[in-house]
């Protein structure tokens, strides 16, 4: 799971899943690790947490619905260290930011685009971006993309997100089919993990603690995960340890998949 040397560019990092992202790296050993956010001042604080772990940071203010910001956010991040080896498309959003109308049938076409505009198009724009830097790279180029359990079990007054999510994960497989073999693409499909927009998800509903209650009952480890846990499935991702492992999704969900299998079944 070593990722020495290795330059990295994470999107969404300023707070849960990408700041652990982001900071494990520079544990397992990345020499840079550009930390890119909406949120400037989150991402300079996890910039801070990258510096101490060992690396080098550099803090990239983005709008990822913004194709020249975009644009602006791979060169920074190269310009800034020369080059890019591993380029982690975690930043997501869910529908429940925009609106509180989320069934299929009331959701606006509004707060649909604004999640695939996050979940999908920017990471497709993201990975067109920085292909020609990766491919130069001599350290295992990869791409990591975050997709998750809602790829392939949808809930209720969820779609967008699962559509999206659904759409990473295939566009995974056709991106590791178009860049490989020089470049390798994999994506991690988190269930509920202890994170500030999964916690403000739950908050959403009538009933938070039940939500969460409900959330958890369905998994075989009843509990929500750690962002350090998926985080560490990522680093092993973007390491030559996982040298021979293309266009593959990677569940990280306390066995909730399973268990709802199991229930199914019974």
């Amino acid at each position: 799971m070593r990722l020495d040397d290795k330059i990295a560019l994470v999107t969404g990092a300023g707070q849960g899943l990408g700041e652990a992202i982001a900071v494990a790296m520079a544990e397992h050993g990345a020499a840079a690790v550009a930390v890119a956010d909406l949120d400037a001042d989150a991402a300079e604080a996890t910039a801070a947490h990258v510096r101490q772990a060992g690396a080098q940071a550099e803090v990239i203010a983005c709008d990822l619905r913004d194709r020249d910001q975009l644009a602006g956010m791979v060169e920074q991040a190269v310009g800034a260290f020369g080059g890019l080896d591993v380029l982690v498309n975690n930043a997501g959003i869910v529908e429940t930011t925009f609106a509180r109308d989320t069934r299929v049938d009331e959701l606006s076409e509004e707060a649909w685009d604004a999640v695939h505009d996050v979940n999908l198009k920017a990471v497709w724009l993201a990975t067109k971006l920085a292909a020609p830097h990766l491919r130069r790279s001599q350290r295992d180029p990869n791409i990591v993309n975050a997709a998750s359990v809602a790829a392939v079990a949808a809930n209720a007054r969820g779609a967008a997100y699962a559509a999206s999510k659904g759409g990473v994960v295939q566009l995974t497989r056709a991106t590791a089919i178009d860049l490989g073999p020089q470049i390798r693409c994999n994506c991690f499909c988190p269930g509920l993990i202890a994170t500030p927009m999964a916690v403000a998800h739950l908050q959403s509903t009538t009933d938070p603690e039940r939500a969460e209650r409900d959330a958890v009952s369905r998994s075989i480890l009843p509990r929500m995960g750690r962002p350090e846990e998926v985080a560490n499935l990522v680093c092993f991702l973007a390491s030559d340890a996982a040298s021979f492992c293309p266009g593959s999704a990677y569940f990280v969900d306390g066995g909730m998949l399973a268990s709802r299998s199991t229930m199914r079944h019974a």
